[in-house]
């Protein structure tokens, strides 16, 4: 498969053909995980309670797994940009074999960790019990998880993004149709309630990793994943790590940050763990979409820079930017304008949609300039920059809203949890334009017209 297109294309449909197959199933999976959560809630509220205490646990695989898959992603279409096909191989090949290990990792870590981590939020039994029969059956599977998305940034980095979009919405669409039969009970499937929704969760996993295998072996993509590949070299791996280690401490910053924020909001009410829940997995449909944007983003400018194109690179960054500020005004004025119809979708109770809608309303004024953290970790990463890509997640993520909300605490209560977001996101911005402008004027402009 010829790439040239990425160098030759003009940009703005270059990169709408890039992103809009991203976008379009990254919302997708995040209307999955909404529908998934609203199923779960007709259970009870200590059914969501449960499912959001085991999110961050499925965050950090899927963190882990995205982390190293830009890795692999941002190798692939560097050493494609610079003509080097026989080094795209072996990183794609390499890196699908060193996903597969991190899955079995993940796996057994997460079995070790799950009868010692739930305990540090609730003491309710019927809870525990809900969590880890759902944490167990999704754990299991993180092998799937991680050779599936390592495929997805194969693909990406070949500049295919129908398979990935294909695949993904066919996993999710799986999981929104099975989860009432396996909650509920559906003719022979007994009522299974939260193990139901894990075993939709996984069934759906599997789907999409089968349609990435039935599509790898029955059409070209452009790259060689034989055994012959996968032979582990120092210098691919040494590649894949660089941007793969630091990208995945970032991806997985936000489990961190949701058990934390977890463990502050457990000391006023189990209320406030479950709107932290649904706050996360609402974000997501606005987050996900941008997310898709730097996705399609990524392997455009990876491959102009191993070109030496700094001038479509400068376009790249610049149209991406406006498109992902796009999005986070719109997803700041649904939550200004419609929180008490969103929490609704999830409980019933008074107390729980009024303190929701004041959260989501707070939240949502830090959205717009998050874009500016987005845009630039995004960049970072396909610019090889890993470290400085996590950097700025850290101040995100950790080193800033953290030590905000519990100054907040202090001088508002829990409100002071929710002030931290926009706060934090402001003060992020700042650096990570700083981080950019620094590192972007010292390796992109000083190449040769």
């Amino acid at each position: 498969m010829n790439q040239d297109f990425m160098k030759t294309k003009p940009i703005f449909p270059l990169v709408l053909s890039m992103s809009l197959p991203m976008m379009l199933s990254m919302l997708i999976n995040s209307l999955y995980n909404i529908i998934d959560s609203m199923f779960v809630a007709r259970i009870g509220e200590d059914a969501l309670t449960a499912v959001s205490l085991v999110y961050p646990l499925q965050t950090l695989v899927v963190s882990i797994s995205v982390g190293f898959g830009v890795g692999i992603n941002a190798a692939v279409a560097f050493f494609l940009g610079a003509g080097a096909k026989e080094n795209a191989d072996r990183s794609a090949a390499q890196g699908l074999l060193l996903s597969l290990l991190h899955g079995a990792l993940l796996s057994v870590g997460g079995f070790l960790c799950i009868p010692y981590f739930l305990p540090l939020f609730t003491s309710d039994a019927r809870i525990l019990d809900w969590g880890m029969e759902y944490a167990y059956i999704v754990l299991s599977f993180s092998m799937v998880i991680t050779v599936q998305i390592a495929f997805e940034k194969i693909y990406q980095a070949v500049g295919n993004m129908l398979v990935p979009m294909v695949c993904m919405a066919a996993g999710c669409i799986t999981n929104i149709i099975l989860d009432p039969g396996f909650i509920f009970g559906l003719g022979p499937i007994p009522r299974l309630e939260v193990k139901g929704a894990a075993i939709a969760t996984v069934i759906g996993q599997v789907v999409t990793l089968i349609l990435y295998l039935i599509w790898y072996f029955c059409k070209d993509m452009g790259l060689s994943l034989g055994r012959r590949n996968m032979k582990l070299t120092g210098e691919i791996c040494g590649k894949l790590y660089t941007v793969g280690v630091p990208c995945s401490l970032t991806m997985g910053l936000p489990s961190l940050l949701i058990t934390v924020l977890n463990g502050f909001a457990a000391a006023f009410s189990p209320v406030y763990i479950l709107i932290l829940g649904v706050y996360f997995k609402l974000q997501s449909f606005i987050y996900l979409p941008a997310n898709g944007i730097v996705q399609g983003m990524r392997p455009i400018l990876s491959y102009n820079y191993g070109a030496g194109e700094k001038k479509r690179m400068r376009r790249i960054i610049q149209i991406c930017s406006v498109m992902i500020l796009v999005i986070m005004a719109a997803g700041m004025l649904l939550f200004l304008l419609a929180p008490g119809i969103i929490m609704k979708l999830f409980t019933a109770d008074v107390v729980t949609v009024r303190e929701g809608s004041a959260a989501l309303r707070i939240i949502s004024l830090g959205f717009v300039v998050s874009g500016v953290s987005v845009i630039c970790s995004g960049a970072l990463e396909a610019l090889g920059k890993g470290f400085a890509s996590f950097l700025i997640s850290l101040l995100r993520y950790l080193a800033l809203i953290v030590p905000a909300a519990w100054l907040g605490i202090q001088i508002a209560g829990v409100t002071g949890i929710w002030t931290a977001f926009p706060v934090a996101e402001f003060l992020t911005a700042i650096a990570a334009a700083v981080i950019f402008a620094v590192i972007y004027h010292k390796n992109v402009s000083s190449i040769p017209s």
